[in-house]
Protein backbone atom coordinates (compact mmCIF):
# COMPACT_ATOMS: atom_id res chain seq x y z
CA UNK A 1 0.00 0.00 0.00
CA UNK A 2 1.30 3.41 -0.89
CA UNK A 3 0.18 7.03 -0.51
CA UNK A 4 1.54 10.39 -1.54
CA UNK A 5 1.14 13.67 0.34
CA UNK A 6 1.79 16.92 -1.54
CA UNK A 7 2.10 20.27 0.18
CA UNK A 8 -0.20 22.76 -1.57
CA UNK A 9 0.26 25.96 0.46
CA UNK A 10 0.33 27.19 4.06
CA UNK A 11 -1.10 24.22 6.05
CA UNK A 12 -2.94 22.62 3.10
CA UNK A 13 -1.90 19.19 1.83
CA UNK A 14 -3.27 16.90 -0.88
CA UNK A 15 -3.25 13.22 -0.01
CA UNK A 16 -3.33 10.80 -2.94
CA UNK A 17 -3.84 7.06 -2.64
CA UNK A 18 -2.46 4.33 -4.86
CA UNK A 19 -6.06 3.46 -5.75
CA UNK A 20 -6.41 6.85 -7.43
CA UNK A 21 -8.34 8.86 -4.83
CA UNK A 22 -7.46 12.22 -3.35
CA UNK A 23 -8.37 14.16 -0.23
CA UNK A 24 -7.49 17.66 0.91
CA UNK A 25 -6.22 18.05 4.47
CA UNK A 26 -5.83 21.44 6.09
CA UNK A 27 -5.15 23.07 9.41
CA UNK A 28 -7.11 25.68 11.33
CA UNK A 29 -6.43 29.40 10.71
CA UNK A 30 -4.52 29.74 13.98
CA UNK A 31 -2.01 27.21 12.59
CA UNK A 32 -1.72 28.85 9.17
CA UNK A 33 -4.49 26.88 7.48
CA UNK A 34 -7.66 27.93 5.74
CA UNK A 35 -9.88 25.14 7.11
CA UNK A 36 -10.31 23.60 3.64
CA UNK A 37 -10.39 19.98 4.80
CA UNK A 38 -10.13 17.61 7.73
CA UNK A 39 -7.11 17.59 9.98
CA UNK A 40 -4.73 14.62 9.64
CA UNK A 41 -5.73 13.26 13.06
CA UNK A 42 -9.40 13.46 12.03
CA UNK A 43 -8.45 11.40 8.99
CA UNK A 44 -7.12 8.71 11.32
CA UNK A 45 -10.49 8.56 13.08
CA UNK A 46 -12.32 8.49 9.75
CA UNK A 47 -10.10 5.67 8.55
CA UNK A 48 -10.73 3.65 11.69
CA UNK A 49 -14.45 4.32 11.49
CA UNK A 50 -14.59 3.29 7.86
CA UNK A 51 -12.61 0.13 8.55
CA UNK A 52 -14.75 -1.05 11.45
CA UNK A 53 -18.03 -0.05 9.74
CA UNK A 54 -17.03 -2.02 6.64
CA UNK A 55 -16.46 -5.07 8.86
CA UNK A 56 -19.74 -4.74 10.76
CA UNK A 57 -21.81 -4.35 7.58
CA UNK A 58 -20.00 -7.23 5.85
CA UNK A 59 -20.39 -9.57 8.81
CA UNK A 60 -24.09 -8.76 9.19
CA UNK A 61 -24.72 -9.28 5.47
CA UNK A 62 -22.92 -12.64 5.59
CA UNK A 63 -25.13 -13.55 8.56
CA UNK A 64 -28.14 -12.72 6.34
CA UNK A 65 -29.31 -9.90 8.52
CA UNK A 66 -31.59 -7.38 6.81
CA UNK A 67 -29.40 -4.34 7.47
CA UNK A 68 -30.40 -1.04 5.85
CA UNK A 69 -28.06 1.42 7.57
CA UNK A 70 -24.99 1.56 9.78
CA UNK A 71 -23.62 4.73 11.36
CA UNK A 72 -20.50 4.79 13.52
CA UNK A 73 -20.26 7.81 15.81
CA UNK A 74 -16.71 8.18 17.09
CA UNK A 75 -15.49 10.26 20.00
CA UNK A 76 -11.85 10.49 20.94
CA UNK A 77 -9.59 12.03 23.55
CA UNK A 78 -5.99 13.01 23.00
CA UNK A 79 -3.02 13.43 25.32
CA UNK A 80 -2.43 16.97 26.58
CA UNK A 81 1.24 17.03 25.57
CA UNK A 82 3.07 16.31 22.33
CA UNK A 83 2.83 14.06 20.44
CA UNK A 84 -0.83 14.29 21.56
CA UNK A 85 -1.68 10.71 20.66
CA UNK A 86 -5.20 9.38 21.04
CA UNK A 87 -5.68 8.05 24.56
CA UNK A 88 -9.33 6.99 24.33
CA UNK A 89 -11.59 6.24 21.40
CA UNK A 90 -15.23 5.22 21.64
CA UNK A 91 -17.24 3.88 18.71
CA UNK A 92 -21.02 3.91 18.96
CA UNK A 93 -22.74 1.96 16.18
CA UNK A 94 -26.31 2.70 15.19
CA UNK A 95 -27.42 -0.30 13.14
CA UNK A 96 -30.76 -0.14 11.34
CA UNK A 97 -32.61 -3.03 9.77
CA UNK A 98 -35.58 -5.35 9.83
CA UNK A 99 -35.71 -7.91 12.61
CA UNK A 100 -32.00 -7.63 13.36
CA UNK A 101 -30.81 -10.17 15.91
CA UNK A 102 -29.00 -8.50 18.76
CA UNK A 103 -26.62 -11.46 19.12
CA UNK A 104 -25.56 -11.02 15.48
CA UNK A 105 -24.97 -7.27 15.85
CA UNK A 106 -23.00 -7.82 19.06
CA UNK A 107 -20.92 -10.52 17.38
CA UNK A 108 -20.23 -8.31 14.33
CA UNK A 109 -19.00 -5.44 16.53
CA UNK A 110 -16.83 -7.79 18.61
CA UNK A 111 -15.32 -9.55 15.59
CA UNK A 112 -14.43 -6.24 14.01
CA UNK A 113 -12.86 -4.94 17.22
CA UNK A 114 -10.97 -8.10 18.13
CA UNK A 115 -10.10 -9.77 14.83
CA UNK A 116 -10.69 -7.89 11.59
CA UNK A 117 -10.33 -4.10 11.85
CA UNK A 118 -6.62 -3.51 11.42
CA UNK A 119 -7.04 0.23 12.04
CA UNK A 120 -8.81 -0.28 15.39
CA UNK A 121 -6.39 -2.96 16.48
CA UNK A 122 -3.40 -0.80 15.55
CA UNK A 123 -4.75 2.30 17.32
CA UNK A 124 -5.62 0.08 20.28
CA UNK A 125 -1.89 -0.30 20.92
CA UNK A 126 -1.81 3.28 22.22
CA UNK A 127 -5.44 4.14 23.02
CA UNK A 128 -8.20 2.51 25.02
CA UNK A 129 -10.86 1.65 22.44
CA UNK A 130 -14.42 0.86 23.45
CA UNK A 131 -17.48 -0.01 21.39
CA UNK A 132 -21.22 -0.14 21.90
CA UNK A 133 -24.22 -0.31 19.64
CA UNK A 134 -27.90 0.33 19.34
CA UNK A 135 -30.34 -1.36 17.02
CA UNK A 136 -33.04 0.62 15.23
CA UNK A 137 -35.96 -1.12 13.54
CA UNK A 138 -36.46 0.00 10.00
Amino acid sequence: MKARIKWVEQATFLGETASGHAVVMDGPPDHGGRNLGPRPMEMLLLGMGGCTSFDVVSILKKARQSISDCVAEISAERAETDPKVFTRIHVHFIVTGKELKEAQVKRAVELSAEKYCSASIMLGKVAEITHDYEIVAG
